[in-house]
Formats: C-alpha cells, structure tokens, sequence
C-alpha cells in the first residue's frame, strides 16, 4: 500500500515558536517549513486551528488557522494545505463553506478542509464563543457538515435545522474541496465520515484505536453504499526526536497494518532546525511508497 504523509507547521500552538521573538519571524518560520516541504515528498501541511496555547493558555503566539492557511497557500506551490481540524464553533458553516471556497481557489485547488465539533472549552468561552456539552455540539456538528456539503455542491440551497439555517445563499466560485472530518465518534461523526468526506483522522498513531475506528467507519459504508476505499484514514504521529528512525519506522507499518494510509507528523522544534523533516523525507517516506 502506498502511504501518504502530511507535517504539521509550528504555528505556536503547542508553544513551539516561544524561542523566537518577533511575531513577523514566528511567521517566517512556520512559512519556512511549509516551503521545504514543498521542496520534498510531503504530500500537504496542516494547521491546528486553536487561539490559545496548549497545554495551558499562556501569552505566547498561536497563529490562526484560515488566516495562515491561506497564506501559505500562495507561498507553496505543491503540497496540498489542510487543517486537522477546523472548529465548527468558531465560524458559522456557511461563512465556513464560503472562506474554504476561496481559499481553494487562492490554492488552486490545493485545500484540504478539516471540520471537527471542537473540544477546547477556555479557548471558546475566552473568545466568546457559547460553550455547549457534547450532546449539543454534536447535534450542531452534524447540521453543520450537512449544510457545507450543500454550499459546495447545489446552487442557492436552503435548510432549516435545530441549530443553523440558511435561506439560499450564493457561494460563487462554488468549489468543493477535499473534506476531512476530525474525530472518532463511532456514531455520530464516523457516520458523517461516511456519507459526507473525503478523509477522517483516527487513532494518533495507536494501531488498536485505528484498527476499531477504521471497522466501524467500513460498516458505516457498507449500510450507506459508500465506497469505503475512496475515503483517506489518516493518524497522528508526534516525532520522538530521541527515537531511531527504524524505531519510526515500525510505527508508521503498525498505523498501516491496522487500516491507516496516512500519516501526518508533528515534530518538536521544527520551526529552529529543519533536520528531521528532512531526515523522514529521505529515510522514511520512500519505504512506505
């Protein structure tokens, strides 16, 4: 099976451009990044879409998501650009639907656009968002995955939900780019998966988690006639920098042995040094393709 792998940018969430101190160069060098992967076998760059740090919320830089997303999709020129993943909470689906189809035309036709039902509860009451327990959330999550469907493929759609309407919209230039769905929710968003998207993340890396996910996701599609082979089952890898590579190595063949077929690192310190994105590109990604 040939895999395909993503990187994640620093983009300060995980507090990992706090060793510069410019904004302008924090930028610079998530941008950096972006661009030697561009230079190499990666097939896309992915954004968390957060405000705050984590695992704290601290007075440090985290840049946002659609924001850079589409930025780096004019300082690239190849690699694909996604989120893992867009938080529903925080743009409405229809205004999501229309920053997705501009942004895929700004990339010519290179975004991934990631959707999830959103988890980080400070960050949503910080920025005054309206906090909802799981239920609700997933309840709007569903509306809203419905309605970006319909924006991207039927011209002035109208629906009227329990969470969101829309009274037929014009989304011109209508584009519909990939789109992946974050989380694993047996019923409710491997469901979704399903019907509605070109890819799911599943599992971070744990071959048990992927092998139960990627089951359930298969008789999702079966029940509802789904091609389950069209649709991407990606994971989550956070680089060891003290591990060999053969010891990254037999972590990617576990993640694909149990049914993933891409996998997006996250590298610690990538934004200062860019030797082990390179070191996976050369050493890595051409055994698994």
């Amino acid at each position: 099976m040939s895999v395909r792998f993503g990187v994640f940018v620093p983009q300060g969430w995980k507090m990992d451009l706090v060793e510069i101190a410019d904004p302008v160069e924090q930028y610079e060098a998530m941008t950096e990044v972006a661009r030697a992967a561009d230079a190499g076998p990666w097939d896309a760059v992915w954004l968390y879409d957060h405000m705050h740090t984590y695992p704290e919320p601290t007075m440090n830089t985290t840049f946002e998501a659609w924001t850079a997303t589409s930025t780096l999709a004019r300082d690239t020129s190849r690699v694909r650009i996604g989120q893992m993943v867009g938080c529903n909470g925080y743009r409405q689906p229809s205004l999501y639907a229309k920053i997705a189809s501009t942004v895929d035309v700004a990339s010519k036709g290179r975004l991934i656009a990631g959707l999830g039902a959103g988890w980080y509860e400070h960050e949503w009451k910080a920025y005054g968002f309206e906090w909802h327990e799981v239920p609700q959330r997933m309840g709007e999550f569903r509306e809203a995955v419905e309605i970006i469907h319909r924006m991207w493929t039927e011209d002035r759609p109208v629906f009227e939900g329990k969470h969101y309407r829309i009274d037929a919209p014009i989304n011109q230039p209508r584009r519909r780019p990939q789109f992946w769905l974050g989380g694993g929710g047996e019923k409710v968003t491997l469901k979704l998966v399903a019907k509605y998207a070109d890819g799911c993340n599943i599992g971070a890396g744990d071959p048990e988690v992927i092998r139960r996910k990627v089951d359930v996701l298969r008789a999702h599609c079966d029940t509802l006639g789904r091609d389950f082979d069209a649709i991407t089952k990606s994971t989550t890898i956070e680089l060891d920098l003290d591990e060999p590579t053969a010891g990254t190595i037999a972590r990617v063949e576990k993640a694909v042995e149990a049914g993933a077929d891409y996998v997006i690192f996250y590298i610690p310190r990538v934004a200062y040094d860019h030797k082990d994105l390179l070191r996976l590109a050369e050493d890595l990604i051409p055994q698994f393709q």
